[in-house]
């Protein structure tokens, strides 16, 4: 599961994505239901790791920096909350052992959330918020109910949304 701040972080950029030029903290906020001094926070640390821009004046706001075809979910919620992972042994960039674990290669947990974790980052790492905004899924065809894991594995069905 995403955190909040992640879940906030993702619909400001989409937002952004979807502004002409600059779109002001306030609006955005109001529109997605969104705390005014939270999204702030959110949108520095955005600012910060190169995503958004902000600028000042009357037509001022924030904006983002780099094209939202260039910026990933993966990359959004690494910045926000870090690690894309359930499993502390299963992280490409914040990787512990289980405290509780005899042997990585023999646990059953493991492998299974394994499958879970490749999956999941197969799915982030290739949506940018221009698909989403265009309603794409990951292999590039608009699915606005479903979304189809490509598997090792042929003989898995896609996965519908309820």
């Amino acid at each position: 599961m995403i955190s909040q701040r992640a879940k906030y972080a993702l619909k400001a950029l989409l937002a952004l994505a979807r502004a002409e030029t600059s779109a002001m903290i306030g609006d955005i906020a109001r529109q997605h239901r969104i705390p005014h001094k939270f999204l702030e926070q959110i949108l520095l640390d955005l600012k910060r790791e190169g995503l958004v821009q902000s600028r000042r004046g009357r037509s001022g706001g924030y904006a983002l920096l780099r094209p939202a075809d260039q910026i990933t979910f993966g990359a959004v919620l690494r910045i926000v909350d870090g690690p894309i992972a359930p499993l502390p042994c299963l992280s490409r960039t914040a990787y512990r052992r289980c405290a509780d674990c005899h042997s990585e290669k023999s646990c059953e947990v493991r492998r299974v959330f394994s499958d879970v974790a490749e999956s999941a980052r197969l799915v982030l790492d290739q949506m940018t918020i221009a698909d989403a905004v265009a309603g794409n899924s990951v292999n590039g065809t608009r699915r606005p109910h479903a979304i189809r894991v490509r598997s090792a594995r042929s003989d898995r069905a896609p996965i519908a949304r309820k």
